[in-house]
């Protein structure tokens, strides 16, 4: 099976989309009827899911972005337009670090810069080892039952839970478990540093009811100047809960 899906007129700009840890390269598909009238979209299964069986080092970030530039360039896009959700955001980061040229914007929805101290990071990686521990032994279904009752998905109704967990347990769970331990919040670099020195636009995108990315991301804006963008009704998963008014909002900031 393949691991990319394209939608749009391949002559126009390209935009590449990488969901996030669990997710696969069909969760952009309610955005993509507006976006593709404007860009060439480009969805990625990142290694580990869906499609993707690619297995990565630890950590994994850099291996993760040579392989989706490379995939990229292979279609014909030498520049693109880059736009990643949560661990997509993550990676997103490092494509920009190692490929600076050929990213044209850069877009993070509820996507972590990265931790800064190293106290910070090993209690990062002790708490990601407890999720992986769970991955690890017990059936798929359990361990999303557990993962989406963190506060940060507080926002979805029961529905929508249910909806998740039903989609998302048809993922490889070892396949999981190898990508989740090499993209460890932990193990990331911070991602600052590249957004001071990147030379091409940048915007942060979260939910208007994410309050842990909505405080990040006013501290990030304060010291980095980052353009923040804030989308109303909704929480940490901005296109899954407003697909329409996400693929505007991308539209609007990223063509004259």
């Amino acid at each position: 099976m393949p691991i990319i899906n394209r939608f749009g007129d391949t002559n126009l700009p390209a935009l590449v989309l990488l969901h996030g840890f669990l997710g696969s390269k069909e969760d952009w598909q309610a955005s993509l009827q507006i976006l593709s009238q404007h860009f060439h979209c480009i969805c990625i299964d990142l290694p580990g899911h869906g499609d993707n069986q690619l297995e990565l080092p630890t950590p994994g970030f850099e291996t993760a972005a040579q392989s989706i530039v490379d995939k990229v360039i292979q279609l014909g896009y030498s520049q693109f337009h880059l736009l990643g959700y949560s661990l997509g955001g993550r990676i997103a980061l490092h494509i920009a670090k190692l490929y600076p040229k050929a990213v044209l914007s850069l877009l993070l929805e509820s996507a972590h810069l990265g931790l800064t101290s190293s106290r910070d990071k090993q209690a990062r990686l002790k708490h990601d080892q407890k999720w992986a521990d769970k991955l690890a032994v017990e059936p798929i279904r359990d361990f999303l039952e557990q993962w989406y009752q963190q506060p940060v998905f507080a926002n979805l109704t029961t529905d929508a839970r249910k909806n998740l967990i039903a989609i998302r347990s048809k993922n490889n769970p070892q396949a999981l478990l190898h990508c989740f331990k090499s993209t460890s919040l932990g193990l990331q670099q911070n991602g600052e540093k590249v957004l001071k020195q990147l030379h091409c636009p940048a915007y942060l995108l979260v939910g208007e009811q994410d309050s842990k990315f909505s405080q990040l991301a006013q501290q990030w804006q304060q010291k980095l100047q980052l353009n923040t963008v804030t989308i109303s009704h909704c929480g940490h998963n901005i296109h899954k809960a407003q697909p329409k008014m996400f693929a505007a909002r991308i539209i609007q900031l990223l063509t004259p």
